[in-house]
């Protein structure tokens, strides 16, 4: 796989990262030497209608020419390809890469004007927390577990499935939490995200009761206001998880709503004729919330005494919110307030804190629901998540996939995976897909350490969780190599009073992939340029303006991969050799496998 030209939306290739709207903002596509292109034009669509304007060589360095045109921000998201011709015709660039054939504009680069997302997530690593699972503190043990739960000591083992799975109760909380923070300092990471903390009648809180305290299991409000300032005081960040799809039917909006027909939170649901109401999948304990009604838009998020608002503000002062179910969310039947809600939420999480993240769960295709003024990002389970499984799955037992397809996650080559991942994100802009979370699994999902089978393959997975665009998130206990089958499954108790059990290779590798993403501005900031891809391998490159690296993955052993037009790199992460470039100026990488190697170039 020969370098091709090639433009993505990162700083090397889009110096204004923050454009605004009717600006003329230069943009860059990078030309091997010597290959059959002699004239390069930048088409763009303003209001909707092509326009074409001729590109110019800006420079020529190391070998690659570099064109430069002028695009305007005409639309508050304006897109826009290269036409690059030769002496054998024409080839289309745009995000989902070179074509010979007419391709249609949704898979065009994007310029995005609207507000940016706050500047920290660039440089985020955030780790998931399952409250309930994650460290009991003293008061915990003087804490009655409630009627619904089936209370466990911390060696239980999880239930993955059945009726008693979201009752198991093991008494997590979160100054539990606190106590630990000094193990996410050693891992690496800067960013903190709790899933539910509010009242519930289940462990795992989805099921709301209240969104006035926090659970009184968890410490309440107090325990948070006490994270809070830990998690603060070490310059790190704190995210919240909110169900704005729907409540629990334990939740006093529901009940008073289900008690009185005319009670005025009966608008806040779907109620018909009969009595009935609509709810999450036919999951009758979490019943949907109507976002038609302007009473729930004013006590979810425009009130000054809002919840979405309340958690933002000191003493809890939360960075933001993970948004559950964020797809199904004002979507049923023939209504449609998806983005309406959006840009509501983020109108209101910017009004209260500027710099507050609003991060949407999406399970399957995300890329009609960003680009706009609503979610900054994404989960991209659809992605990274789902490829990286289908490349690294190991064994012939099956795997459920996130989404419940049926066969579960099915083995393919890196050519298979790589395509799915250019083709989501050749559909959003490159500020989406770098604000997007990337991540080999959470607490709803198979772990990762399960579907890959052993520690090599983990490592391997690992390694592109920390060098690919877009903000790795680390599921607590992902890092000691701890297994589980399915979300329910995954759950598991982290063995802090077990420290045998832990895998401490794992965790030194993660340990040494986040530091080293932390140490190089190209694995945060830098573009994405593929150079060779067979079954087993994928090989790419983080450039930015400060420098670059390259990274192979490999998860078997396999051919050398030789490729020209590379300087030379030392190797930081992995221990293979020096690349040097040979007479011809190709530089061969190893053929080992399973393996994960970086060199800075």
């Amino acid at each position: 796989m020969a370098l091709q030209p090639h433009h993505d939306g990162s700083a090397t290739y889009v110096p204004e990262q923050e454009p605004a709207l009717g600006q003329r903002v230069p943009v860059f596509v990078r030309v091997p030497e010597g290959a059959d292109v002699t004239q390069v034009h930048v088409r763009t669509t303003g209001d909707g209608e092509p326009h074409f304007a001729e590109a110019t060589v800006d420079h020529t360095k190391d070998g690659d020419v570099w064109w430069r045109a002028d695009v305007q921000v005409r639309n508050p998201v304006s897109n826009y390809r290269f036409m690059l011709t030769g002496t054998t015709g024409y080839r289309w660039l745009n995000a989902a890469g070179l074509a010979g054939h007419d391709v249609p504009d949704n898979g065009d680069f994007k310029l995005v004007s609207h507000a940016p997302p706050p500047a920290w997530t660039r440089d985020a690593v955030i780790y998931q927390i399952f409250p309930d699972r994650f460290a009991r503190s003293a008061a915990a043990d003087n804490r009655t577990p409630p009627d619904w739960a089936i209370g466990c000591d911390w060696d239980t083992p999880v239930i993955g499935r059945g009726p008693e799975t979201p009752h198991q109760f093991y008494g997590g909380d979160l100054d539990g939490i606190a106590e630990r923070l000094d193990h996410l300092d050693r891992l690496g990471v800067n960013t903190v995200y709790l899933t539910p903390i509010f009242p519930a009648r289940s462990n795992h809180r989805y099921d709301a009761a209240s969104f006035d305290t926090v659970d009184p299991l968890l410490g309440g409000d107090a325990a948070l206001a006490r994270l809070a300032d830990a998690v603060h005081a070490r310059g790190w960040r704190l995210l919240g998880d909110i169900t704005s799809n729907h409540t629990g039917d334990a939740h006093e909006w529901f009940t008073r709503a289900l008690a009185d027909p005319h009670a005025p939170e009966r608008e806040l649901y779907y109620f018909d004729e009969t009595g009935d109401y609509e709810s999450w999948n036919g999951v009758r304990s979490l019943p949907k919330l109507n976002w038609g009604s302007a009473e729930l838009r004013r006590r979810f998020a425009t009130a000054e005494d809002s919840l979405l608002r309340r958690w933002l503000r000191p003493p809890y002062g939360l960075d933001g919110w993970r948004v559950d179910v964020a797809n199904m969310t004002g979507r049923r039947g023939a209504d449609a307030y998806t983005h309406e809600v959006a840009r509501l939420l983020r109108e209101v999480v910017a009004g209260t804190r500027p710099d507050g993240l609003l991060l949407a769960e999406h399970g399957h295709d995300h890329t009609g629901d960003l680009d706009r003024d609503g979610w900054h990002g994404t989960m991209n389970y659809v992605g990274f998540t789902d490829p990286i499984w289908s490349w690294l799955r190991h064994g012939d037992q099956p795997v459920p996939n996130f989404l419940g397809t049926p066969g579960g996650v099915r083995r393919r080559d890196a050519e298979a995976i790589l395509t799915t991942m250019d083709t989501y994100r050749s559909l959003i802009s490159w500020r989406s897909y770098t604000q997007s979370w990337q991540l080999l699994g959470s607490h709803d999902s198979a772990r990762i350490r399960t579907v890959v089978g052993d520690a090599a393959r983990q490592e391997v997975a690992a390694g592109l969780l920390a060098t690919m665009p877009g903000t790795p998130v680390v599921f607590a206990g992902d890092e000691l190599g701890l297994t589980g089958e399915n979300g329910e499954g995954s759950r598991t108790p982290m063995p802090w009073h077990r420290p045998e059990s832990w895998d401490q290779g794992t965790f030194a590798a993660y340990r040494s992939l986040l530091a080293l993403r932390r140490a190089e501005p190209a694995l945060r900031h830098g573009g994405l340029r593929w150079a060779h891809v067979d079954a087993d391998t994928l090989v790419f490159l983080r450039e930015a303006p400060t420098g670059s690296v390259l990274v192979l993955a490999r998860r078997a052993a396999g051919t050398p991969v030789r490729l020209a037009g590379l300087p030379a790199g030392e190797n930081v992460y992995g221990g293979a050799p020096a690349l040097r470039p040979d007479a011809d100026g190709a530089v061969t990488l190893p053929g080992d496998g399973p393996t994960f190697q970086i060199w800075r170039m």
